[in-house]
């Protein structure tokens, strides 16, 4: 009985996920423009940084980061915030839209969990982010002459696998937040610029005060992005070695799901008993 129920929830995450890629696919304009945007944000601080620095860009950008290797550091960043904020977005997007169009009620009377259709979406969510950010990668190194694959690929690879089961985790909570004051274009501007701030896509976090770095290793993206950049350009991993702040990642993969998953049916359920679900 438990082996047909997961069957059950699997087949429908994944129709759900199936759904949605064929939407994307009629629009190719989309996805161009998708490949194109990491290394337009990047392009400002790189062409700023040699504009302003100079011949010694590079060895000043090493005193700080570790790495004279400041284009690949920079687009490393500006893709895996494209990948988290992707996250954010499709989650936010879709609880919100099946809100406003009045489906959100009819998707709480059906046999399927909220949840597991949530997970198809966090799965089409995550095979569009990760095919758009790492072919934009590339494309961003070729346009500005580095190599995208040097260090090593398959650890950094690693870090963003691991590191994105806690992101869609954050999802989930970022998805409750939306669901409970019915808002999602001012909650999105605000969640870019704060996890921007927090990941330090343009900067080390070792520069933030005390404090608010400890809020920044409070949060599984800043660990994805680090890992990253250690991987591909030996900037130092937090915790020293590879495998202990790979470590903490996996400690992020336990807690923050099952945290999220408690947030949003406690959010879910007293919207239901407030008839709050179809409201907007």
């Amino acid at each position: 009985m438990i082996s047909l129920s997961l069957h059950r929830n699997i087949s429908a995450a994944l129709a759900e996920t199936w759904l949605r890629l064929l939407s994307v696919s009629r629009y190719p304009g989309e996805l161009f423009i998708e490949l194109l945007v990491p290394t337009v944000l990047a392009s400002m601080p790189i062409l700023l940084g040699q504009a302003a620095a100079g011949p010694a860009a590079a060895a000043n950008f090493a005193a700080k980061t570790g790495t004279t290797n400041y284009v690949a550091y920079l687009l490393i960043g500006s893709n895996v915030f494209t990948l988290v904020t992707r996250a954010f977005w499709d989650i936010a997007y879709w609880l919100r839209f099946e809100q406003e169009i009045g489906t959100l009620e009819a998707v709480c009377l059906t046999p399927t969990g909220r949840l597991t259709l949530a997970s198809g979406v966090a799965i089409y969510s995550a095979i569009r982010g990760l095919l758009t950010t790492s072919l934009a990668y590339v494309l961003g190194c070729l346009v500005f002459l580095v190599n995208p694959f040097q260090g090593d690929v398959l650890l950094a690879l690693a870090f963003i696998w691991v590191g994105l089961i806690p992101l869609y985790g954050l999802a989930f909570l970022f998805g409750a937040l939306v669901l409970k004051v019915k808002e999602t274009n001012a909650l999105i501007g605000l969640m870019q610029w704060l996890v921007s701030f927090l990941m330090g896509i343009f900067f080390p976090v070792a520069v933030l005060p005390p404090l608010v770095r400890a809020v920044a290793l409070a949060f599984p993206p800043t660990w994805m992005v680090n890992g990253v950049r250690s991987a591909l350009l030996g900037v130092g991993f937090f915790f020293e070695t590879w495998y202990l702040d790979l470590a903490m990642l996996g400690v992020f993969l336990l807690f923050v799901p099952l945290f999220a998953r408690e947030v949003f049916r406690r959010v879910e359920y007293g919207l239901r008993r407030n008839q709050g679900v179809g409201e907007f």
